[in-house]
């Protein structure tokens, strides 16, 4: 983590005192302390207020916020407007508006409605960034910079942007010969004989083309920040950081790649409340920006973290009910600390919530802050002033936590691209699969997130790497990986080249636990079936092949077929099937099925220092479990009730934490491995071997 405070986690909002329907700036601050913030962000949405007109700027009116916090001994994070364009850009400039197919021009009215890479756009982007950082730069409170916000909305389509793709394919390609080649275009007569015969992405059909595309268009977000933390960074100064805040399902974003760019990651994860974050809960939600499921608070952190493999920042989450007028589910007593300790567990170093007042007007009116319509500090207030109190009692002894992990999800934005276009599954709730509006978008979403929450659900800690951190000069080493975490997880793995693929095998080679799940090493990196046995470049060493695969209409039962592995009541194989046929790898689980029962559901076999273990199917939550607790053994802590989670982590300081949940409305009593100290209990805090936890409830234990 770079250039941030050590004391304690930052704590506090998004403030836009801007917003605020009568002047209200000391009382707001006033309460923030009485709460314990010790960060606020501002000035990201409002390039109106700073340039009314173009060429004139309002640059003073944010002085009385940024003094008025450093006062207080409040910190700020400083926003550039460029998320949020002005009505007099738009209508003085109105090819710098984004189109959502060629042509077609997105009105003006909303937000985030421009196209970016827009030299016209980039010019008033820039004057206005270099106006408000040249300004505030040099003020106490403000400890970095917020570039932009959430990125990556949308897929431009506009002409200037297709023909720089054009550009940028002749430049890889050299010929459109080459191309020809490597996106199979001889199919449906689409074999192009000059760049001209291109066509634009509106009606494309070609899965290779999508896939080019779409790494194309996030480039242009990771440009694009990189561009104005450059600009940032020009007055900066040192001990002030640059991130971007990041809504993870964007589909114009490759977040390993956009953060090579910025200080330190951040984001904003939005999570259903209340009984969605029940455990156990069976029930499947579609999962979106907002996400549902306690398991998902882990996973979102995991994302995070994994963006850099390095503690992170929460610029956003729920205060309120959050989703609009429609959507009115707000927290529980106890869950706004059980998700923030959730995210510092699994390495945030910052909470900040969406937002401190509610608006009165505009979009998000519904959207609730930390103070009500009335502005009055109500529960909501009272429940994140507890977790201010949290904070401030714990110090340093949760700050650096890095994360335990036995098992390495490996995650793959290309593969996520690749099974988009040629999704695996029908969408959920579509009966007949007939256009591309009925298949599931986020197959590979679905796949991934199977096998990760059967590590929440097993109780053993998971830590996500990016393909693209695997191997090169300054990648991990297959030996590396293998004596850090000796189980890799490879679900979904559509799209990778041989280099990665081999970088697999020599993991298992040098002692690791490769785990291979659907569709992984199924196609090259122009996301073509490849014409190896499947899974390519691994079926020796695995032990296995397989020519067909099928969808499941309805889940499978599965039996055990090797000692050592008896599946919980309830475990099933669900959407998918690969028709494995081991070739010397043991069976380890079969489907009960009169036709499927003749296809293995999971193998394994020794390969040299290590083993290769092949997955044919989705698990659900129970068989995903069973398959965690059965590749990491011992890893989890036993005997906790089951609505209970530990999640533990070391400090900077070389301290271990423990940070222990009960999702439930029933108090639960937990059995301490050994004698821990209650780092929130402040000065009465003593040892003890037995833990109680009310409903809801979140305690936070040192060693």
């Amino acid at each position: 983590m770079m250039n941030l405070p050590a004391e304690r986690v930052l704590f506090g909002a998004a403030y836009y005192h801007e917003y605020q329907p009568s002047p209200r700036l000391d009382t707001d601050l006033d309460l923030m302390v009485e709460a314990g913030f010790s960060v606020i962000r501002v000035g990201e949405s409002v390039w109106t207020t700073w340039e009314p007109e173009e060429g004139r700027f309002d640059l003073d009116w944010l002085q009385p916020v940024l003094d008025g916090a450093h006062a207080r001994g409040i910190q700020i994070i400083l926003g550039t407007p460029t998320y949020a364009a002005p009505p007099w850009l738009a209508r003085r400039y109105p090819e710098i508006a984004a189109e959502s197919a060629t042509g077609v021009r997105v009105p003006w009215g909303g937000r985030q409605e421009i196209d970016y890479s827009h030299p016209a756009f980039r010019f008033h982007a820039e004057r206005v960034i270099r106006k408000i950082v040249a300004r505030y730069a040099d003020h106490p409170a403000v400890i970095g910079y917020q570039v932009d916000n959430e990125p990556g909305i949308m897929l431009f389509h506009n002409h200037g942007v297709f023909q720089r793709f054009v550009d940028e394919l002749r430049a890889t390609y050299g010929t459109v010969d080459a191309l020809n080649e490597a996106w199979g275009l001889v199919y449906w007569s689409h074999k192009l004989s000059t760049w001209a015969d291109l066509w634009t992405p509106d009606g494309n059909c070609q899965p290779q083309y999508d896939l080019a595309w779409r790494r194309f268009q996030a480039k242009l977000t990771t440009e694009f920040i990189a561009w104005q933390a450059g600009i940032v960074r020009e007055y900066a100064r040192d001990d002030q950081f640059v991130t971007t805040c990041i809504a993870y399902e964007r589909p114009g974003i490759d977040d390993a790649e956009l953060t090579k760019a910025l200080d330190v990651t951040a984001g904003n994860p939005y999570y259903g409340m209340q009984d969605s974050l029940a455990v156990p809960n069976r029930s499947i939600a579609h999962q979106a920006w907002t996400t549902a499921g306690a398991w998902t608070l882990f996973l979102s952190a995991d994302r995070m973290f994994a963006s850099k493999q390095a503690p992170f920042l929460v610029t956003e989450t729920n205060a309120g009910a959050i989703g609009g007028s429609a959507s009115n589910f707000p927290a529980y007593d106890g869950q706004w600390r059980q998700a923030a300790w959730a995210f510092v567990c699994r390495g945030a170093e910052m909470i900040e919530y969406w937002h401190w007042h509610t608006n009165h007007f505009g979009t998000e009116t519904y959207w609730i802050g930390i103070l009500p319509h009335d502005q009055q500090p109500g529960r909501v207030y009272r429940e994140l002033a507890r977790l201010g109190e949290d904070f401030r009692r714990a110090g340093r002894e949760v700050v650096g936590l890095r994360p335990d992990a036995r098992v390495g999800l490996l995650y793959s934005a290309r593969s996520k691209w690749g099974l988009a276009f040629q999704a695996a599954f029908p969408r959920p709730g579509a009966d007949f699969v007939g256009s591309p509006a009925d298949v599931d978008q986020r197959s590979y979403h679905r796949i991934f997130e199977a096998f990760y929450r059967g590590t929440f659900a097993a109780g053993v800690p998971a830590r996500l790497i990016h393909d693209e951190q695997l191997g090169g000069p300054d990648g991990l080493t297959p030996d590396q990986l293998a004596a850090e975490l000796p189980v890799l997880i490879v679900p979904g793995l559509l799209v990778a080249d041989d280099a990665l693929l081999d970088w697999l095998r020599d993991y298992a080679a040098a002692g690791g636990h490769l785990v291979i799940g659907p569709r992984t090493a199924y196609g090259d990196p122009e996301g073509r079936a490849r014409t190896d046995v499947k899974p390519a470049r691994l079926a020796d060493a695995a032990g296995v092949r397989y020519q067909e695969f099928s969808n499941l209409s309805a889940p499978l039962p599965v039996l055990p077929q090797t000692d050592g592995f008896d599946p919980s009541a309830g475990a099933e194989a669900t959407d998918w099937v690969d028709g494995l046929i081991s070739d010397g790898a043991k069976v380890v689980l079969g489907y009960d099925h009169p036709h499927f029962g003749q296809f293995p559901a999971v193998v394994t076999t020794d390969f040299r220092q290590g083993r290769i273990t092949t997955v044919g199917t989705l698990p659900n939550e129970s068989l995903a479990a069973d398959l965690v607790r059965w590749l990491a053994p011992d890893s989890a802590w036993p005997g906790l009730p089951v609505s209970v989670t530990v999640h533990s982590a070391t400090n900077g300081a070389g301290r271990r934490v423990h940070v222990i949940h009960n999702w439930s409305w029933a108090p639960a009593r937990v059995d301490l491995p050994e004698s821990l100290v209650d780092l929130l209990a402040g000065d009465d805090a003593e040892r003890a071997d037995t833990l109680d936890l009310g409903p809801w409830d979140v305690r936070v234990l040192g060693e």
